[in-house]
């Protein structure tokens, strides 16, 4: 009897051909996470990855960490046993024993077996084995009695190899392994959304790089700490997250001096953008991220939209386009940002913000006002004056 976490993945399994290389990237993100936890090996094996002879004194953190990478759809911690029915019912009744423990003292149990046979060789079919395992342990502990559409505990049996038994199956975040997509930079405002846009390209296996715009003295180093603790927790998720702290109090005091009012916000993104780029372009980058969400405030309609992609020739990923504030919200709790992003530290754009924005600029209006302005000059000089930063979980 050998303690086993059993790993299950979706999309992956639709892949085709790059299906190995797909698998291979899950089990490697896997050990990553595991790393300075005890166990024998990882292998894989038809649509699943075992993790072998794992410590079960830090079952708790194996759990917990495995519940954070990208690509794990469920996982389940369990025995396995050799293909001789008399190994697979003790080890059934063995772990059942154990998720009784966890069930209310006094109640009556109620239970099923929920058996699947990938290797034919073996002498029971699937229904065969739900019977002949249920009425072993109806036998051999008392009071329980057979619910199979709402059980309290659901005895799952896999016979592949070997039989491998659990009782309980636990969710992971789903998506692709974390750097298959490529790698991004995100605009990280250090606002609750940017995060959770973050979070959602980090599912869709993007790499997440991260830029920051850093207006001191306009605005203080609690607010620096604040998205360096974001990209902390970001990178529970990831393992470490670069992070490029672009000095930009002299562009926006530049703006300030030199552009209309309602301009103001337009002709920023449009600075930072072309500031990303340049950072993307040296640091391996192949798309922006944006916390944007269509119609949420002025500088993100589709107009405003347009005219700031003008600047730029990258991809711009906007995972949260669709959402409403209610969903992204949820998301942020979900993923271990919101207490973050609410600490009253305020960014450079809202610090900016003009009372009345233009809602529907024209790439050739912001033009105009960038015409005021030493364009190639201040990008330089924030790029080359920009602060990196490796920041880990």
């Amino acid at each position: 009897m050998v303690p086993v976490i059993l790993v299950r993945y979706g999309e992956l399994g639709l892949k085709g051909l790059n299906r190995p290389d797909f698998e291979k990237a899950l089990s490697e993100n896997i050990k990553r996470a595991l790393q300075g936890l005890e166990y024998r090996y990882i292998h894989r094996d038809r649509g699943r990855i075992f993790i072998e002879n794992y410590s079960m004194g830090e079952e708790g953190e194996f759990l917990s960490r495995l519940s954070r990478v990208f690509g794990i759809v469920s996982f389940s911690p369990a025995m396995a046993a050799e293909l001789e029915l008399d190994q697979v019912e003790q080890v059934s009744l063995e772990v059942f024993r154990r998720a009784m423990t966890v069930v209310a003292e006094g109640k009556s149990v109620t239970f099923k077996v929920h058996a699947t046979r990938a290797n034919k060789a073996f002498p029971l079919d699937s229904m065969e084995l739900n019977r002949h395992l249920g009425a072993h342990v109806l036998k051999n502990i008392p009071g329980l009695s057979v619910d199979v559409h709402n059980p309290d505990i659901t005895l799952a049996v896999e016979i592949r190899d070997r039989a491998y038994v659990s009782c309980r199956t636990l969710p992971g975040p789903g998506g692709l392994p974390y750097g298959v997509s490529g790698r991004a930079l995100l605009l990280l405002s250090g606002g609750i959304d940017s995060p959770v846009a973050g979070w959602l390209a980090m599912k869709r296996g993007v790499e997440i790089q991260a830029v920051h715009f850093y207006s001191f003295p306009f605005t203080g180093e609690k607010s620096k700490t604040k998205v360096i603790d974001i990209c902390k927790a970001l990178a529970r998720w990831s393992g470490a997250i670069q992070l490029y702290v672009v000095p930009f109090a002299e562009i926006q005091t530049s703006i300030m001096e030199h552009c209309h009012e309602e301009m103001r916000i337009v002709v920023m993104r449009r600075m930072m953008f072309r500031i990303a780029q340049e950072l993307a372009g040296r640091h391996g980058a192949l798309a922006l991220v944006t916390g944007e969400s269509v119609g949420q405030v002025a500088s993100q309609t589709l107009e405003s939209m347009r005219a700031v992609n003008a600047v730029t020739n990258l991809p711009v990923l906007r995972p949260l386009a669709g959402a409403d504030k209610t969903e992204i919200v949820r998301l942020a709790k979900e993923i271990g940002t919101f207490e973050i992003s609410i600490r009253p530290y305020e960014d450079c754009c809202t610090l900016f913000a003009p009372k009345h924005p233009r809602t529907r600029p024209q790439p050739a209006e912001a033009e105009a006002e960038e015409a005021k302005l030493d364009i190639v000059g201040l990008v330089r000089t924030a790029v080359e004056a920009t602060e990196i930063l490796s920041v880990r979980r």
